[in-house]
């Protein structure tokens, strides 16, 4: 086996041998964490499920909604659509590690003022989106903005609040 990957074997020597684990370093937030994955668990659910920094929201599972937006190596990505194992050495950022109740960032700050969170499901992807935007090449018009951030989803219908909160703080920088 390659990489350090393992494979458990039952104790009792007839069955099914368990799933094979590697260990993976991941650098979330400013800390490195080791964790024992099975190969295929996206980065969704090693944040979720083993790091328990639930801020980041499982939607539809397929790459569709956004609500898994997270920051690896300051850009946004699905975390939902990529393998944890294939991110030892990246810098990811979740919504947890760029504001705190007492220091929020603006992004943050101009959401609640805008009311750009609704009932809040997609509001952490959302948010994640948006404070990647700033750092991106995107036109000053508001349909600029609803282009760039397309591929995060808001049941809710707050469009027009979030491109609200986005511009405030474009306005600031």
């Amino acid at each position: 086996m390659q990489n350090g990957a393992r494979r458990r074997t039952p104790s009792s020597g007839s069955g099914p041998a368990a799933p094979l684990v590697v260990p993976v370093e991941l650098t979330v937030n400013g800390t490195t964490r080791e964790l024992s994955l099975d190969p295929r668990t996206s980065l969704l659910d090693a944040l979720r499920e083993h790091l328990h920094l639930t801020g980041t929201k499982k939607g539809c599972d397929h790459g569709q909604c956004g609500a898994c937006t997270v920051h690896v190596n300051g850009r946004r990505v699905n975390a939902c659509l990529t393998l944890a194992a294939t991110h030892a050495g990246d810098e990811i950022t979740t919504i947890e590690g760029i504001g705190e109740p007492a220091a929020l960032h603006p992004m943050q700050e101009a959401f609640v003022e805008c009311d750009g969170y609704q009932c809040g499901y997609c509001t952490s992807g959302q948010i994640m989106s948006a404070v990647a935007l700033l750092g991106e090449a995107v036109g000053p018009g508001d349909a600029d903005v609803r282009e760039a951030m397309s591929g995060n989803l808001c049941r809710c219908g707050a469009y027009q609040n979030i491109v609200a909160a986005i511009q405030r703080v474009r306005g600031r920088s």
